[in-house]
């Protein structure tokens, strides 16, 4: 499934991981990283340069199984210590990344942990992980923070500057919700182990409501909580709780990388519903 274009997916691994490298640039690499606490800024950059590296072998080598990453040539980040040797790598492994999911195609089946074994799966993968984490990176820099208005919004998708605020461009962030809220209902239908199988019993729902962006995006949600799980469709409509603000915002607070009622942000009705999916509902 490719909805933003496979290919616009390819460009984005590049272009989201040349936004978290200009985060990186300068900074302290042993700072704390807050939104994922057991980790330094620069365990954060490998994680994200390993995601890409795995991706990109899995899919180049057409794996019909899981691959152990320590089997990954360089997937543990550069040997090199030095920040110019890891943001090279991190540079590399985008483009590596990026240029086998293109030469590959969307349908080119891959194994995936997921719902879709495809080579088109792991673009769109990569790029929501890189987007995200470039917020967490953004966190642990203090640059985590968004432009006001609509009419002031930059269209940070495979562009950007360094020091600019955090931002998603309009329809990544609503692809990026979309994604998300697939993985937590595979998560239900394929591991009663899982924390997100607790996210059951009819009659409860919670609505996401984007505030800044243009209808024809379609930015809001209906999350409805059934006796064998979650469902999800975009609309507008009465829910047990709400979370409303502008998009960016939104799509980190459900990723629990904004409080819920900080900033911009607000939370109407049950806010007991929405902490409840909030503990139960993590994803790196």
């Amino acid at each position: 499934m490719t909805p933003l274009g496979h290919d616009r997916y390819c460009d984005e691994v590049v272009g989201q991981t040349a936004l978290l490298r200009s985060c990186l640039d300068g900074a302290d690499l042993a700072a704390t990283v807050p939104t994922c606490p057991d980790w330094t800024l620069r365990r954060l950059a490998v994680h994200v340069g390993e995601a890409h590296r795995w991706a990109e072998h899995i899919v180049r080598t057409g794996a019909t199984g899981e691959v152990p990453v320590e089997d990954v040539a360089g997937a543990r980040g550069p040997a090199d210590s030095s920040p110019a040797a890891l943001d090279a790598w991190l540079a590399e492994g985008a483009e590596r990344a990026a240029g086998t999911f293109r030469a590959a195609g969307a349908d080119a089946p891959a194994w995936s942990w997921a719902w879709e074994g495809t080579a088109g799966f792991w673009a769109r993968r990569m790029t929501h992980e890189t987007v995200i984490h470039r917020a967490d990176a953004a966190a642990a820099t203090g640059a985590l923070g968004t432009a006001g208005g609509t009419g002031a919004r930059r269209a940070a998708g495979a562009s950007g500057t360094a020091g600019a605020a955090y931002e998603v461009a309009p329809d990544l962030a609503v692809d990026a919700i979309d994604e998300w809220l697939e993985i937590v209902r595979f998560g239900q239908r394929t591991d009663p182990r899982d924390p997100v199988a607790e996210l059951r019993g009819a009659g409860r729902s919670i609505h996401l409501h984007a505030t800044d962006t243009a209808p024809e995006l379609d930015a809001e949600w209906l999350v409805g909580f059934g006796e064998k799980g979650i469902d999800w469709r975009r609309g507008h409509e009465r829910a047990t709780v709400a979370l409303r603000g502008p998009l960016t915002e939104v799509l980190l607070a459900f990723y629990r990388r904004l409080p819920p009622d900080g900033g911009r942000l607000e939370v109407l009705g049950e806010r007991e519903l929405l902490d409840f999916w909030l503990e139960r509902a993590s994803f790196g």
